[in-house]
């Protein structure tokens, strides 16, 4: 498995450059998205990359993806590099951390489902006994399961700003009630579905973000799904309530960050050797535990 360094594909033409993610235009109908090893933490790219992070969240998408398609269609056609066409066909650089895709039209809010309470929810939670304007119950201690998930969509937010937790009724605002309805129903399906598949694992999974789009009037899930970049995973062993959960995200990273004098604005410090290699065991750990499989080369 490569770093991937160079992010150019000769004759591609790249149309975005994400935090982690390239996407490059195939045809009217098709994008090809390649998973890099870049590393993102508050809001910023960081200058070094995680070795097999790219493959770790592309494979584990994969995984997900196929796991809830009784629930609902993605956006894959194809991870098979010999498959894709030209100019990408066969690059060895794309093995692995990339897929073919059909294009959307993607829904202009992030759809997070929480199972635990932690991170923003529970800052906000904290000051007004709420998540996203969903009243919880008193007493709640931070890492707690909920009584039950609930969905609490956010704003996306501009490379370089922060999303915004917003209610169900602002989110319907954004994208029609029966819409946001659907979204919410097919988001705590998936998410129940792949809790319980992951705590048989030895993982909890206490929130997850996922990503939906349109394709022909048809709701469809897009993007990644349920991986250490888009989710917090804590191990189920040693869990317990009433403070911060060591986990296999990236939380590893903010936490050394947090040491640091750093104004959290780009440039981001370089990452010590020790840091950038326990992070990747991290992510390696998540995929293998959660699919039962060692990482795939291709």
């Amino acid at each position: 498995m490569q770093i991937l360094v160079d992010y150019t594909i000769p004759s591609g033409k790249k149309l975005n450059s994400g935090k982690v993610r390239e996407i490059f235009a195939v045809d009217d109908e098709h994008l090809l998205i390649v998973t890099t090893d870049r590393i993102s933490a508050f809001d910023v790219v960081l200058p070094d990359p995680i070795p097999l992070k790219g493959h770790v969240l592309n494979q584990l998408s994969l995984f997900w993806f196929e796991k809830a398609t009784p629930l609902i269609k993605n956006h894959i056609v194809t991870s098979d590099v010999n498959e894709y066409p030209a100019p990408f066909t066969g690059d060895d650089r794309l093995k692995g951390r990339s897929i073919l895709v059909k294009k959307a039209r993607p829904l202009p809010v992030e759809c997070i489902v929480r199972g635990y309470i932690s991170g923003s929810g529970w800052k906000e939670y904290q000051q007004y006994g709420t998540i996203s304007g969903i009243e919880l119950p008193e007493g709640l201690v931070q890492s707690q399961k909920l009584p039950e998930p609930i969905f609490t969509p956010s704003t996306k937010a501009e490379l370089g700003e922060h999303d915004e937790n917003i209610d169900l009724r602002k989110a319907a605002d954004l994208v029609g009630k029966d819409l946001i309805d659907k979204v919410r129903s097919v988001s705590l399906a998936i998410y129940t579905m792949a809790s319980e598949l992951a705590l048989e694992k030895g993982i909890i999974i206490a929130d997850t973000k996922f990503e939906f789009g349109i394709i022909d009037d048809e709701l469809i899930i897009i993007d990644e799904a349920l991986t250490p970049d888009s989710s917090r995973f804590w191990p189920r062993q040693g869990y317990e309530p009433g403070g911060p959960q060591p986990s296999f995200d990236k939380q590893f990273v903010r936490d050394y960050l947090e040491t640091l004098d750093w104004n959290k604005t780009a440039p981001g410090p370089n990452l010590p050797e020790e840091i950038i290699k326990k992070t990747s065991e991290k992510y390696v750990a998540a995929y293998e535990l959660l699919t039962g499989k060692k990482l795939p080369a291709d």
